[in-house]
C-alpha cells in the first residue's frame, strides 16, 4: 500500500510535464500570451530542479512522512490554482509551485522506496518507478489531448486532485518512519540560490532578447551582467561547499562530464519538440487537440522503447556504442523535423517522433549508466542525482533558449501579416494588439479567409522551423559528447 501510493505522487509529477503537451495550443487561445509560451514550461522544470536537492535534504532531517505530505500538497494545491488560471501570468505562477511540489514528490519517493525495502529487493522495488515513468510517458500526451478535446483545458489540471489525496490517504495511514535521522546536514543554499538566478537570467534573456526588448538596450545588458555574476557566484559556491549541489570535483572524470552534457543536450531536444512541436502541428496546420496528442504519444513511446531495447541489448552492444548509435537516431529524427511543412500529414509526425524518442531511450539510460559507472559506489546517489539534475537543466535551458527564437520570429510573423494586409477587418481583428493566440485553435483559423488562413499557418510553421533547426544542432552536440565517453576499459581504470 505504502509502495502504491508513493509512485502515484510519482506518476503525477512525471504525467504533468508531458500532459501540457498537447494542452498548450488551446490554453494559449484561451488565456492569450503565446509570447509565454515557453514559460509555463521552463519555469516548472527550473522549479522541479531546485527543488528536488533541498527536499532530498529535508528527508535526512525530519520525518519523511510529513516532508511527503508537504510536497504531495503544494503540488494539488497548485494544481487547483493553475486550473482556475484567468490569465497566462497566473497560470505560470502556479507552475513555479507545481515544480517545487513535483521535485519533492520525486525526491521522497525513491527515498521511502529505499527505506521500505530490504537490500535484495530495492532493484525490484525501483523498477516499479522506472514502470510509473514509461506509463506517464505514454498516458501523458494522449490524455491531454482527450480531456482538451471532449473537457476543458482545466481538467489537466483538476485531474491532479483526487488522484493527489489518495496519494496523500495512503501515505498518512501506512508509512511508518523506519530510518534514524541525522542531527545536523549541509544545504548547499547559496549554491541553489545563484544557480537559479543564472539559469531564470539565462531564459530570459533568450525570451526577452530581439523580441520585447533590443538586444542592446540596458535592461538586457543588466540582465546579462546578472546572469554572468550569479553564474560566478555558482561556481565559487561548489567550490567552497560541503555538500555542494553539483560537485565540479566530479567532472574531472570523462564519464561523469560527457555523460552529464550528453543527456543535457538530448533533454535539449526532445523537451523543446513536446514543447514546441504541438504549435506547430495544431497552430501551423489546424490540426485538433487529439491529433497533437497522438504525435506526441510516438515521442514517448519511442523513449520507452528506447529503454526498454537497450536493457535487453547493451551487453552485446557496449553502452558507449549504443549512445552513440541512441544519438545518431536523435540526429536523424530531428533532421527529418527540418523537413516538415504545412503537407506534412499525422503519419509522418508519429513515425518521425517515434525516430526521435528511440534516439532519447537509448541516450537516456547509456549516458546514466556510464555516469554511475565513472564514480565509486559511495557515490553512487550523488552520480545518479547529478544525471537526472542534467536531464531536467537541459529541459529547462531547451525550452527557454528555443521559446526566445520562436517568440522573435512570431513577434515578426505577426507584424508582417498585418502590414501586408492579408487578414480582413473584423475577422483578422484578433491580430491587432499583442496577440496570434485565438488563432491557435483551428476553429478560429476556419473564420478566416482561405488565404488568410494560409498566410496565418505559413507564419507559425516558419516560425517553429526554427526551433527544430536549434534541436537539431543540440543533436549534433549530442553526438559529439557521446563520441567523447569512456570506453568500457577507460571507465574500469
Amino acid at each position: 500500500m505504502i509502495i502504491a501510493a508513493a509512485l502515484l505522487a510519482l506518476f503525477l509529477g512525471a504525467m504533468d510535464a508531458l500532459i501540457m503537451s498537447a494542452a498548450m495550443p488551446t490554453i494559449v487561445a484561451d488565456l492569450g500570451g503565446l509570447h509565454l509560451y515557453a514559460w509555463v514550461y521552463s519555469v516548472y522544470f527550473l522549479s522541479r530542479a531546485v527543488s528536488l536537492p533541498i527536499f532530498a535534504k529535508l528527508a535526512d532531517l525530519y520525518n519523511n512522512k510529513k516532508i511527503f505530505l508537504v510536497s504531495i500538497a503544494v503540488f494539488v494545491t497548485s494544481s487547483v490554482a493553475a486550473g482556475l488560471a484567468p490569465n497566462m501570468m497566473f497560470l505560470i505562477v502556479a507552475r513555479v509551485f507545481q515544480g517545487i511540489g513535483a521535485g519533492g514528490n520525486f525526491a521522497l519517493v525513491y527515498i521511502v522506496l529505499a527505506d521500505i525495502s530490504p537490500p535484495h529487493e530495492r532493484v525490484r522495488t525501483m523498477s516499479f518507478a522506472s514502470s510509473v515513468w514509461g506509463i506517464a510517458s505514454v498516458l501523458g500526451p494522449t490524455l491531454g489531448g482527450f480531456i482538451v478535446t471532449f473537457m476543458s483545458w482545466r481538467w489537466i489540471f483538476f485531474i491532479n486532485v483526487p488522484l493527489g489525496l489518495l496519494s496523500m490517504a495512503g501515505l498518512t495511514f501506512f508509512l511508518v518512519e523506519l530510518r534514524e535521522k541525522k542531527k545536523s546536514t549541509s544545504l548547499d543554499l547559496w549554491g541553489v540560490i545563484t544557480l537559479s538566478t543564472a539559469i531564470l537570467g539565462l531564459l530570459t534573456l533568450f525570451l526577452m532578447g530581439g523580441s520585447s526588448h533590443s538586444w542592446l538596450s540596458p535592461r538586457m545588458a543588466l540582465l546579462g551582467a546578472v546572469t554572468i555574476t550569479s553564474a560566478a557566484g555558482f561556481y565559487h559556491a561548489e567550490r567552497r561547499a560541503r555538500d555542494p549541489i553539483l560537485p565540479l570535483e566530479f567532472f574531472r572524470k570523462r564519464g561523469f562530464s560527457m555523460g552529464n552534457l550528453a543527456v543535457f543536450m538530448s533533454s535539449f531536444s526532445i523537451f523543446a519538440l513536446f514543447a514546441f512541436a504541438p504549435v506547430f502541428i495544431q497552430g501551423g496546420l489546424g490540426m485538433s487537440p487529439m491529433q497533437v496528442g497522438v504525435a506526441m504519444l510516438s515521442l514517448s513511446l519511442g523513449w520507452s522503447a528506447g529503454s526498454l531495447i537497450l536493457g535487453q541489448v547493451s551487453n552485446r552492444l557496449g553502452i558507449k556504442r549504443a549512445a552513440v548509435m541512441g544519438a545518431v537516431l536523435l540526429i536523424s529524427g530531428c533532421f527529418l523535423t527540418v523537413m516538415f511543412s504545412v503537407q506534412t500529414t499525422l503519419a509522418a509526425f508519429f513515425w518521425v517522433f517515434m525516430l526521435t524518442g528511440l534516439g532519447m531511450g537509448f541516450v537516456t539510460l547509456a549516458t546514466l549508466v556510464i555516469v554511475q559507472n565513472s564514480v565509486d559506489v559511495s557515490n553512487l546517489g550523488v552520480a545518479t542525482s547529478s544525471n537526472q539534475f542534467a536531464r531536467t537543466l537541459g529541459g529547462t535551458v531547451g525550452v527557454g533558449i528555443c521559446g526566445g527564437f520562436m517568440n522573435t520570429a512570431l513577434w515578426q510573423a505577426r507584424h508582417g501579416l498585418v502590414e501586408q494586409g492579408v487578414m480582413p477587418a473584423g475577422k483578422g481583428a484578433v491580430l491587432n494588439g499583442n496577440s496570434l493566440d485565438a488563432l491557435m485553435q483551428p476553429e478560429f483559423q476556419n473564420l478566416l479567409s482561405e488565404s488568410a488562413r494560409t498566410a496565418f499557418q505559413a507564419a507559425i510553421v516558419s516560425s517553429v522551423s526554427i526551433v527544430f533547426w536549434i534541436v537539431l544542432l543540440a543533436a549534433v552536440a549530442c553526438l559529439g559528447f557521446c563520441a567523447l565517453l569512456p570506453g568500457k576499459s577507460d571507465i574500469q581504470s
